[in-house]
């Protein structure tokens, strides 16, 4: 991979790991807070997927590399998640990763 290439995911990441510390801050104590999980899914499909798909079309990135990537995104996904969202919601939890496996598959 290229230096240049790799200072550009570099940054990617840095937003990424910004933008799931930011929804943390914006939790509630009092739980319902799986909005803000959707709402940090929804960053990461809007600006940073299609910025990673574009870099792969233009290969400046492999397949493994862009997956590895999308990866990173939706683990921190999964993370926030698990750091916001109740263990009793198992319907929701249920629903959630259903459709979590579904983008993943449809990537690259």
């Amino acid at each position: 991979m290229h230096e240049k290439v790799q200072k550009e995911l570099d940054a990617l990441r840095g937003m990424v790991l910004t933008w799931k510390q930011s929804y943390l801050g914006y939790a509630s104590p009092e739980g319902g807070n799986e909005f803000l999980v959707e709402e940090y899914l929804e960053e990461i499909e809007t600006y940073i997927y299609p910025y990673v798909r574009r870099m792969y079309e233009c290969q400046h990135l492999t397949q493994s590399e862009a997956r590895d990537f999308m990866n990173f995104c939706y683990d921190n996904v999964k993370e926030l998640r698990n750091a916001l969202v109740e263990s009793g919601s198992e319907d929701s939890a249920e629903t959630f990763w259903h459709r979590l496996l579904a983008r993943l598959n449809i990537l690259f």
